[in-house]
């Protein structure tokens, strides 16, 4: 089903091609009300949602298991490995990951595997500002 562009929407995509990291439906609603954009967060979870589900945005879950959105710069699979700090994200391959997923689906007679694999750790820039480089 193809959903028309309203301003609400082009307003959420506009949004996300301006933030480099993965931010949470609330704080995407709040940056969005900050730039005067009169939107319901209920609006903005449902065209997040139509957006990941279209493939235009993916999808991390936060430690304490809240969603989190981001425009990536790449539309075929890949993962991402995430600074616990700052949020900066890398977009990263994963062909050891994809065999390894395949090959467990076909040991228990599994097909059309998917799967979703996320790093994370501490960035350069924060190590080096906390001293632990």
């Amino acid at each position: 089903m193809i959903q028309r562009m309203t301003r609400q929407r082009s307003a959420v995509a506009e949004l996300l091609a301006d933030v480099d990291d993965f931010r949470s439906a609330q704080q995407l609603h709040e940056l969005l009300r900050g730039r005067g954009n009169e939107i319901g967060l209920a609006t903005v979870y449902r065209t997040l949602q139509t957006l990941a589900d279209a493939g235009e945005v993916d999808v991390l879950r936060a430690e304490d298991g809240e969603a989190l959105y981001r425009r990536c710069s790449r539309r075929e699979h890949h993962h991402h490995l995430v600074c616990r700090r700052c949020g900066t994200a890398e977009e990263i391959d994963g062909p050891g990951v994809e065999a390894w997923a395949e090959a467990v689906g076909a040991a228990h007679g599994f097909s059309d595997i998917v799967h979703t694999m996320e790093l994370s750790g501490i960035c350069a820039s924060c190590a080096a500002e906390a001293g632990d480089a």
